[in-house]
């Protein structure tokens, strides 16, 4: 092997190690910050067969071996009988990683299929129906969690398709209690970039397994919703990192939800409110808060060897 050839392998390493470095970190971050995983918990990881929940189970496994309390993995991995589904893919993979796991076969596709009209999205339909056989399966296994490989650009993109068809202020948290109330949900990806799992995917050369069903549909309204956003990270960088910083500094006085904030018994209590008349400021160049929301801040906070 020549010089330069051996440097690019080396920088390679060095980048893929600090990207893995910098997912653990927010995962292990977003764990923290939403109380997401406590000790003794059984964790059920919803395995797609996709980049990201394929880095999830990966970034789970590293963190479950150096963290200070003791907790359990088990994947699941739904096979919803699509065609061409390559069943053996799942299984070898996990097999392994030496990780318990259940596979599940339920044709759900047909029932897609069936019931949705051709040229229809047919994701939530899809959706429904996968949250009901987890749900029931994480019941079977006693599991006292149920892991999510939706990442950051998710809970953005849901942010804006509630806004845009739904006409409402809602996104995808960290952390809940699913539709039955008897499963506490998580999703420690929320602080990841999509980007950087693509990237950690590759370099990890995880066995993706295409989605037929939904993947295809060229008009879905969530790809509208991260195209735009793409397009505004192009045009204006460190914009969508705003936005999504937002999501964690709502204030509810100024809003409009009479169910969420008192407006009828608000009154003048005589007490200076620095936040109270103002809709919209922009930050003071000179306050730490505006230069953190720069992208640069954000590149050096992330991509530092030495934080790393």
């Amino acid at each position: 092997m020549n010089a330069p050839d051996a440097l690019r392998l080396r920088k390679q390493a060095f980048e893929a190690k600090k990207l893995e470095k910098r997912l653990c970190r927010q995962v292990g971050e977003a764990i923290e910050d939403y109380a997401m995983i406590g000790p003794g918990e059984r964790v059920m990881v919803c395995l797609s067969g996709g980049k990201d929940s394929y880095g999830l189970l990966d970034i789970l496994m590293k963190l479950q071996r150096r963290a200070p309390i003791s907790f359990e993995l088990v994947a699941v991995h739904l096979d919803q009988r699509h065609p061409g589904y390559p069943a053996e893919v799942m299984p070898r993979y996990l097999e392994s990683l030496g990780i318990p796991h259940r596979i599940v076969a339920q044709d759900t596709y047909s029932v897609v299929k069936r019931l949705i009209p051709e040229g229809r999205t047919m994701c939530s339909l899809c959706s429904r129906l996968r949250r009901g056989v987890l749900y029931r399966v994480a019941k079977e296994l006693g599991a006292t969690r149920i892991a999510l490989g939706h990442h950051r650009d998710d809970i953005l993109e849901t942010v804006f398709l509630n806004l845009f068809f739904g006409g409402k202020l809602k996104g995808m948290p960290p952390k809940l209690v699913s539709d039955d109330g008897l499963n506490v949900v998580i999703r420690p990806l929320a602080y990841v970039k999509e980007s950087d799992l693509a990237d950690y995917a590759r370099n990890r050369r995880f066995p993706i397994i295409p989605c037929d069903l939904c993947g295809s549909q060229a008009t879905l309204q969530r790809k509208q919703v991260k195209a735009m956003l793409q397009e505004w990270e192009r045009k204006f960088p460190g914009r969508v990192e705003t936005i999504f910083r937002s999501l964690a500094n709502v204030q509810l006085s100024h809003l409009m939800d009479r169910s969420r904030f008192d407006f009828a018994g608000l009154a003048a209590t005589g007490v200076p409110d620095a936040d109270g008349d103002r809709a919209f400021d922009p930050p003071d160049p000179e306050e730490p808060a505006a230069a953190e929301g720069t992208a640069a801040a954000a590149s050096c906070r992330d991509d530092d060897p030495e934080e790393d």
